[in-house]
């Protein structure tokens, strides 16, 4: 009956490890969960069980089927047994050090999302990495050594099998075993299964992060990367179709007009990580003051979290995802509709791409040609002395290819150029000093070049038949330590300026960033039909609103209510303004179709 031990405490083995791991998750991440008390400590511990148990029955499987192997063969597969709790052990841990790693920059637990970025390019994916991240790293892997060690000093049976007739009874009681670790993967005997929303327990959202094992999230996340039709399905496709209709609008009919000519050259500058709280510290001078030049929109937000999702939002009028990112899908993006081909279609000669870092990462490249960008400027196009960043060439001498760029064009007619900056993400490493807080330096540098190159139009004057947009693709790095299921999270700068624009003017409508499209192709007169979930925010018959996403919520805001939904949990964690409430089915309905319209691409 040794064999049957041994299945006991292989599934034993797994639960004390996950533990273990959601004790060094929550170390690693002191700041975080040393204002909460032991009790809930104890409490991220007791309620995370269900998952750590769902997982321990997933990983103990293989090994009853090669115990039950062993009665019959002799023992031989007391060697695979152990590679497999080896390797099995070196993937648990190595996802929870990244789950703790990014735990800090993302405060949501780990997903696809960095697999992702990790395939389209290493570097990139370990470029926020610093000294910190590698000691965890250097010090869980001890860690595997230790604890695998320990295992196997009482795990393995020590006789290589049973003999008749305690083979037989052995066999149909590991059977029964294995048959029993259904319960715990499954979660019980009911109709549900086990999901991540199982540990949640409480109101602080940092503490049902705690709970969840990553393990688990990341194989829920990996389940639902191709199935999108069935996901969010909060009610039937009529009633989600008549609210959603209602939310949508595609026209300009009452838009009003801010541009002084009707083909301008175009700059989308989009801002690394920039928020409406850092515009606030001084750091960002010539940002408030083309802010104050030009147009401002008061309630602006971002669409997600990353730049992928934002990217996509801003150039494609294409809302973010919570549980999927569509910039991955080439064979889906490139259904989008596109800022750059209904330009290009209207006039304009040229769609350029500026970006400092490598235009391959998150599948980048692949998405802005599919959009119809016929020229790209990217880290490998300067020289090696630029490239000494973590994230590639700084904006300084990003911007100042921009200039050479414009100053030797020839095109005769408009152009769009977009500039994707990136100094002011993590590690924060830029050339200058103009800020004693290392992050703030960041945007104050960012900030810097954005100022030197509108400064430079205006002395070439090109600013007269130039129209600058100045967006963030995310908030990110400042404020510090902010809760993804707030609204300061999303809040982000919005400015249209340039010579060709009317100003100043502060507007505070409601949008986020898929509406940048129809309200810049509304200005130019251009045909946005297909820009089905864009709205001009210049456009006052329109009824406006901002819609984000998470992993896994959703937030929708306008003037009567500002209401934040978290999926896995199934409540409502932000709830204000005249009519609390109103928000949760149109935010539902809006979320049921645009995965609907995903399925279908």
């Amino acid at each position: 009956m040794k064999q049957l031990k041994a299945l006991i405490k292989g599934f034993v083995y797994w639960v004390i490890l996950f533990l273990l791991l959601k004790l060094a998750f929550m170390l690693y991440n002191w700041s975080t969960y040393s204002a909460v008390g032991t009790s809930d400590w104890l409490r991220v511990l007791w309620h995370g069980l269900p998952l750590d148990f769902s997982l321990a029955g997933y990983l103990t499987v293989i090994p009853a089927l090669t115990l039950i192997a062993d009665l019959w063969t002799g023992g031989r597969l007391l060697l695979l047994r152990r590679c497999y709790y080896l390797l099995m052990t070196w993937i648990v841990v190595i996802l929870h050090v990244l789950n703790a790693v990014l735990y800090g920059y993302w405060r949501f637990p780990l997903d696809t999302t960095p697999m992702f970025y990790f395939f389209s390019s290493p570097r990139d994916a370990f470029a926020s990495a610093g000294p910190k991240e590698y000691v965890l790293l250097t010090v869980l892997i001890v860690l595997i050594i230790v604890s695998f060690g320990v295992f196997f000093r009482f795990y393995s049976p020590k006789r290589k099998s049973d003999k008749a007739p305690h083979r037989i009874l052995t066999t149909i009681g590991l059977a029964l075993l294995t048959g029993l670790l259904f319960i715990p993967i499954r979660g019980g005997v009911t109709v549900s299964t086990m999901n991540t929303g199982e540990v949640y327990f409480s109101d602080k959202q940092f503490l049902n992060h705690a709970a969840v094992n990553p393990v688990f999230s990341l194989m829920e996340s990996l389940s639902r990367e191709s199935d999108f039709a069935s996901q969010y399905r909060f009610m039937d496709d009529v009633e989600a179709t008549k609210i959603f209709q209602s939310m949508t609008a595609t026209r300009s009919d009452s838009a009003q007009t801010i541009l002084t000519q009707s083909r301008p050259d175009v700059y989308i500058i989009v801002m690394e990580s920039f928020s409406r709280l850092v515009m606030k510290t001084g750091a960002t001078p010539n940002l408030c003051r083309l802010a104050d030049e030009g147009v401002m929109f008061e309630n602006f937000y971002a669409n997600s979290f990353r730049t992928d999702r934002g990217l996509v939002a801003i150039l494609s009028g294409f809302p973010a995802q919570p549980s999927m990112s569509i910039m991955k899908y080439a064979v889906k993006n490139r259904h989008l509709p596109s800022i750059a081909r209904s330009m290009i279609k209207g006039g304009y000669k040229a769609a350029t791409y500026y970006y400092g870092g490598d235009i391959d990462f998150c599948n980048q490249r692949s998405y802005l040609v599919s959009q119809g960008y016929t020229r790209f400027v990217a880290d490998k196009n300067f020289p090696l002395k630029y490239r000494l960043s973590k994230w590639g060439v700084p904006d300084g001498p990003l911007f100042d290819q921009v200039e050479k760029d414009v100053s030797k064009e020839l095109l005769a007619g408009p152009v769009l150029r977009v500039i994707q900056t990136s100094s002011s993400h993590e590690p924060f490493d830029v050339p200058v000093q103009l800020n004693r807080n290392k992050r703030l330096n960041a945007f104050a540098y960012t900030d810097q070049c954005i100022g030197r190159f509108t400064d430079w139009l205006k002395r070439t004057g090109r600013w007269k038949k130039s129209v600058v947009i100045l967006v963030a693709d995310h908030l990110g790095a400042y404020p510090e330590q902010i809760e993804n299921l707030t609204l300061p999270r999303f809040q982000i700068p919005l400015v249209i300026t340039g010579g060709a624009v009317k100003g100043p003017l502060k507007l505070d409508v409601y949008g986020s960033q898929q509406d940048i499209a129809a309200t810049l192709l509304g200005q130019l007169g251009i045909a946005h039909d297909d820009f089905v979930f864009s709205k001009d925010l210049l456009d006052p018959s329109i009824s406006h609103f901002a819609f984000f996403t998470i992993p896994d919520a959703f937030g929708v805001a306008d003037e009567e209510n500002r209401l934040i939904y978290d999926n896995q949990a199934s409540t409502i964690v932000l709830d204000e303004g005249p009519r609390k409430g109103s928000n949760l089915l149109r935010g539902k309905a809006y979320l049921q179709k645009l995965y609907d319209i995903i399925a279908k691409m």
